[in-house]
């Protein structure tokens, strides 16, 4: 995971105005979950106050529950530090694997993020 398609790089954070950005490529499984996890907690961490935390999702190709299972980590931190986590540019995998664990209701969906 990273910034490029090598699915061996670590996500990269960002700042946006008013948002945290976590760009994700790759796959989101359980031998990547780590370099996820740490990324999503960091950008949560270092969120200004009331700052949306955005995973951008765009070239990431696979999510697996181990990736799922950080998501709704993050979500649930996040909300207890007063951040919403959104989701931009979720693929159809992605979308159809919130939809059959009934947690699509739990995040929100945004367009592609503009660099």
């Amino acid at each position: 995971m990273g910034t490029d398609a090598a699915a061996t790089d670590r996500p990269r954070t960002g700042s946006a105005s008013g948002q945290k950005v976590v760009r994700v490529s790759g796959e989101m499984d359980f031998e990547h979950v780590r370099a996820l996890t740490a990324s999503l907690t960091a950008a949560v961490e270092q969120a200004p106050a009331g700052a949306d935390i955005v995973v951008d999702l765009r070239y990431s190709s696979f999510c697996d529950s181990s990736g799922l299972n950080a998501l709704l980590a993050a979500r649930r931190r996040a909300l207890r530090q007063g951040h919403r986590l959104v989701l931009a540019a979720p693929s159809h995998q992605m979308i159809r694997l919130l939809e059959r664990t009934h947690t699509d209701i739990l995040f929100i969906y945004v367009p592609a993020l503009t660099d």
